[in-house]
């Protein structure tokens, strides 16, 4: 890290507090993450060791389930595993293109992940709105499809926010980065320069991509109500709504956790600092450990495999 004078530094290392205000404590805040950290990574890898051995499970939404849980695992290794060597080894320092790095995969699996979620919400509608073509609608090649344009979508409009930071952003008031891991705005604060890009294309990044994806998820689960009310049996109504519960419950989980962090982020001065870094945390690690336990105890064919896999054969 060097000084350019007596208040701006151009870093070379940046620190990273972790939770701030619960510094003591926070070898005690690691055991829960630590704990669903674990619990994560063997949910989602379970999860995509039985979709792709079991041929049963190869339908749209079991890929969709499976490309969910390798974004859970990206997300999930990306952030707890520095997050746990600040809370127990006090190992604080990060490089700055290392924290770009993070800050660029952290935000990438994101996307990732909400466009995955809107592509199992069309998968849903498609299934109850139009079950009689869901076969001939989605096919391998648009599969494929939906899954190559979220990758690449994701990765474009993300790459910006650490290219604008390192290209336009060359001095700051501190290296010391209030938070767990590298979030976009924790490190555009930092800095003694204009900002207004960053934070502009940072708000174009969340509406464009959570905005966009709200608004659909939220169209195709109108639809869905409709289509499901509009059934003759009870018994048909049940068995819809049912197969949604599970997705419903996921996006809901997702996106209230979003936009209640970024509520907070951006204009809840008066909450303490803490709570905003525990919830951030709690959005970005939350996820990973609850979508494997819920499509596992909603997909039947999952549920059947598991109770397979530990359950003696004799």
């Amino acid at each position: 890290m060097t000084s350019t004078n007596g208040t701006f530094f151009q870093p070379s290392i940046f620190t990273l507090i972790g939770v701030p205000g619960l510094e003591s404590v926070q070898h005690w805040i690691g055991i829960p993450f630590f704990i669903s950290f674990i619990l994560a990574i063997i949910g989602n890898g379970l999860l995509i060791t039985i979709i792709r051995t079991e041929r049963s499970l190869h339908e749209p939404m079991d890929v969709f389930l499976a490309v969910l849980a390798a974004i859970d695992l990206g997300l999930t290794l990306c952030i707890t595993p520095k997050m746990l060597v600040i809370f127990w080894l006090r190992s604080r320092e990060i490089h700055f293109d290392s924290c770009l790095i993070q800050m660029y995969f952290t935000h990438t699996f994101q996307c990732m992940e909400s466009g995955i979620l809107l592509a199992m919400a069309f998968d849903c509608y498609v299934a109850i709105c139009e079950s009689l073509r869901h076969s001939a609608i989605l096919t391998k090649k648009v599969l494929i499809s939906i899954i190559t344009v979220v990758t690449i979508w994701a990765s474009l409009i993300i790459i910006m926010c650490p290219l604008l930071i390192k290209l336009r952003l060359k001095h700051f008031w501190t290296t010391v980065i209030s938070h767990s891991y590298c979030e976009h705005m924790a490190v555009v604060k930092l800095a003694a320069e204009n900002v207004r890009v960053n934070k502009a294309y940072g708000l174009f990044v969340a509406f464009s991509v959570l905005g966009f994806d709200v608004i659909f998820i939220f169209l195709s689960c109108v639809f869905i109500f409709q289509a499901v009310f509009k059934l003759p049996q009870n018994e048909a109504r049940f068995k819809a709504f049912n197969t949604c519960t599970a997705h419903i419950f996921v996006f809901l989980q997702f996106y209230i956790l979003t936009f209640f962090t970024s509520f907070i982020h951006r204009f809840g001065f008066s909450v303490a600092p803490y709570v905003h870094i525990l919830l951030s945390n709690l959005y970005l690690l939350v996820p990973p450990l609850l979508n494997p336990i819920v499509y596992g105890v909603k997909t039947k064919q999952i549920r059947e495999t598991v109770i397979k896999m530990f359950t003696p054969k004799n």
